[in-house]
């Protein structure tokens, strides 16, 4: 979904083009909504690759307003939003050749700049990430973002971004290595603090969302698989379908409103 503007203004600028609801995952997983239902994230989509400069727009999404224009150095893409909007967290392109190879980034919104050290899991600060992001599942409060993550035959991991605290797990999944990963997606129980990696509807390995231990399901028919989306997902529907409504309403006038 795409919403296309011909000027979109802000009082911090204003600029030309197309903006969109963010996709985090090949599996077309979106996100960009706040927990708390206040700050919408949409990002200008990449016409190449590498782009030098990274466009985002920041909506009030209760008054759906346009708040500001947010103009990134540098090849980025959206990734996270903590619960109440304060800082959106964004995937940097390091190399102009190999989209795979990357780092996490903290866009801090009420001081208006980008965080200078990048999200890494404490335990391997030294880690290089890379990979291509398969599938996204986000706790109900929002605080983690928990992907999917494939390396063209390695390990596949999980990578679990704590977006109020800015910082991360990564967590190898070494029963998945040479297994075929392209129906696979990621459940979220938060009564029993786990995420499951599933394939359809058959449950692959279970991460403890405390301790990130990973282990083989005990009882696969007892699994509940759950075909509806969080809450989050359904707030974020919701925002777009309101969003959609006023942009067509004013498709007439040059701007969106202030």
């Amino acid at each position: 979904m795409s919403i296309r503007t011909a000027v979109a203004s802000s009082p911090r600028g204003s600029v030309r083009g197309t903006f969109t609801i963010p996709a985090v995952a090949y599996d077309g997983s979106a996100a960009g909504l706040s927990a708390d239902g206040r700050t919408l994230v949409l990002i200008q989509p990449r016409a190449s690759f590498p782009r030098a400069q990274t466009p985002l727009m920041v909506v009030d999404a209760q008054r759906l307003r346009t708040l500001e224009i947010v103009r990134l150095h540098g090849d980025f893409s959206f990734d996270a939003i903590s619960p109440r909007g304060s800082l959106v967290y964004l995937i940097e392109y390091i190399s102009p050749t190999d989209p795979t190879r990357y780092r996490v980034r903290a866009y801090d919104l009420a001081a208006n700049r980008l965080l200078a050290q990048p999200v890494v899991d404490p335990r391997e600060p030294g880690e290089k990430m890379g990979g291509s992001p398969l599938t996204r599942a986000t706790s109900p409060n929002g605080r983690w973002a928990y992907t999917l993550y494939d390396r063209a035959g390695k390990t596949p991991f999980v990578h679990a971004l704590d977006t109020s605290t800015r910082s991360a797990r990564c967590i190898d999944l070494d029963a998945l290595t040479g297994t075929n990963r392209s129906r696979m997606r990621l459940h979220v129980d938060a009564a029993a603090h786990t995420l499951t990696v599933n394939s359809g509807r058959r449950p692959l390995v279970v991460i403890d969302t405390h301790s990130f231990r990973t282990s083989s399901p005990s009882e696969p028919a007892a699994f509940r698989w759950k075909p509806v989306a969080g809450a989050s997902a359904a707030a974020l529907a919701a925002v777009t379908a309101l969003f959609l409504l006023l942009v067509r309403r004013r498709r007439q006038q040059p701007a969106l409103a202030q």
